[in-house]
């Protein structure tokens, strides 16, 4: 009963910050602070935070290629971040697989999973804020996350494009800048 009392609460805040993260960036009160860090250890200590919420034989690979400092903002790339894995975590069964590289000062960030992906038809709607395709009605979510996700990469400069095949999987590509 604790366990699910847990994770009840963690489902509520979560769609709260969704709310609040989506408010502020509609009226454009983000604010960037730009920061140096190592990628690689910021990345594992992500998949530490989100090791609780993996499917029993579910394992994200990470693979790092190049430098691993960045000057970007830790808060923002972290929702971003967050967002992505606990997609992936929560459409897929699989493992998931996660690349980062950073060369000729953009860092490139690859999210794959073999879940459910996305119907071909659906999938220019896939950033719009509430949308969920006919295929994950069944998963809990609030349609939130990638609009996120896509206002956060823009705003850190970025790019975020996507390939999905039904019944196959996700891959979402990232491209930002090594330093904001």
């Amino acid at each position: 009963h604790i366990e699910r009392i847990k994770s009840s609460v963690n489902q509520l805040t979560s769609i709260l910050e969704d709310f609040l993260s989506m408010d502020k960036l509609e009226r454009g009160i983000i604010t960037i602070s730009k920061e140096a860090f190592d990628l690689k250890l910021f990345i594992k200590e992500i998949l530490e935070e989100l090791e609780w919420s993996l499917k029993p034989k579910q394992i994200i690979h990470l693979e790092h290629k190049g430098q691993s400092m960045v000057e970007l903002d830790r808060k923002i790339l972290r929702n971003v971040f967050l967002n992505l894995i606990a997609n992936a975590i929560k459409y897929s069964d699989d493992n998931i697989f996660l690349s980062t590289s950073v060369k000729s000062d953009i860092v490139h960030i690859t999210f794959i999973d073999n879940g459910i992906g996305i119907p071909e038809e659906e999938q220019k709607y896939l950033f719009n804020k509430f949308f969920r395709a006919k295929n994950a009605a069944n998963i809990q979510g609030t349609g939130l996350g990638l609009s996120i996700v896509k206002h956060y990469v823009n705003v850190l400069g970025g790019d975020i494009t996507f390939e999905s095949k039904l019944g196959v999987g996700t891959t979402f590509y990232l491209s930002l800048p090594q330093h904001i």
